[in-house]
């Protein structure tokens, strides 16, 4: 298991591991590890992130289960890399300090400080000899993984990382030419011939040799990124990063069995309901279906979550 002083060294072989061995961190190298991540850029001083070292077997083994990567559960440090504004608005109030309304900001800052701190921790891993693999299957079932972990508004993951013993070597994977992923001054856009060679650029890591097939899993329609968006979009409105929203009444739409994560979902949903009309005016709106019709006062999401919380229960979807 080599260490690292080199930088360029790591950079040149390193790759993500899957595998490994049934063994400890060596004494002293957590520290080591948490101090890099905490010691990463953050903006405006707030760390907008924490880091959630799952050491439960248990919980491991449904993270594992969960996200569809069984190498959560043989790691020997296993970290749910969160978004975490939760702390920050506390600060602020306990201060007597009102929290202001900020939520796709929040979400943008909060990520990428979770980010930085998780690509801290990874880099001083690799330095040290160990292997990572970073998990964006989190994703997959972020609402069952969020309420296992108990996750308070305003937290959600942004990825797991895997840190432990490598029992495996694997050769590092292809990247894309340089001069795709630099661009000076100004965005190029790109050519058919540029785009092609970037296909035969990453033709190694798929055993079809067409990256095509990896891109077209996950990205086009039906793939997994489409997949994991209603749940993602549901539970960030719930913890309370959807501006049209308000998170306590997409609650009570939940417990009512309408799942929405953005005003226009909760425009669908109202439809699918029957509802054959919908009308905005400032300040509140009606739903109208013969003979019933129910009205909601605020701003347009928080009016329209309203004058559906305002159907009689048995009526509602359930």
């Amino acid at each position: 298991m080599p260490a690292y002083t080199d930088l360029l060294e790591l950079y040149q072989t390193r790759a993500s591991v899957r595998r490994f061995k049934p063994e400890p961190l060596r004494e002293g190298d957590l520290d080591k590890l948490l101090f890099a991540a905490q010691r990463a850029p953050t903006d405006a001083t707030a760390q907008m992130y924490t880091l959630l070292r799952v050491t439960d077997p248990a919980l491991r083994a449904q993270i594992a289960h969960r996200s569809n990567n069984p190498h959560i559960a043989t790691a020997a440090e296993f970290f749910l890399l969160l978004a975490d504004v939760y702390r920050l608005r506390r600060m602020v109030e306990m201060r007597g300090g009102t929290w202001g309304h900020w939520p796709r900001t929040a979400a943008h800052f909060a990520i990428g400080d979770a980010v930085l701190a998780g690509s801290a921790l990874a880099t001083m891993a690799e330095s040290l000899g160990y292997g990572i693999c970073w998990i964006g299957g989190v994703l997959n079932n972020i609402e069952a993984i969020s309420e296992g972990c108990r996750l308070p508004e305003g937290v959600f993951p942004v990825a797991g990382l895997c840190v432990g013993v490598p029992d495996e070597s694997p050769a590092p994977r292809p990247r894309l030419q340089r001069d795709l992923i630099v661009h000076e001054n100004r965005y190029h856009p790109y050519t058919a011939e540029e785009l092609e060679g970037a296909y035969a650029d990453m033709r190694s890591i798929t055993r079809s040799s067409d990256w095509y097939n990896v891109l077209s899993r996950y990205f086009a329609v039906g793939g997994t990124m489409e997949g994991r968006e209603g749940s993602y979009q549901a539970y960030m409105a719930k913890a309370g990063f959807d501006p049209d929203l308000p998170q306590d009444l997409v609650g009570q739409l939940e417990a009512r069995g309408i799942k929405a994560g953005s005003l226009g979902e909760l425009l669908e949903q109202t439809f699918a309901q029957g509802f054959r009309s919908v009308q905005f005016q400032k300040g509140f709106v009606w739903i109208e279906k013969e003979p019933e019709a129910y009205r909601g006062d605020g701003k347009p999401g928080e009016a329209l979550a309203r004058a559906l919380l305002e159907i009689p229960q048995d009526e509602s979807v359930g």
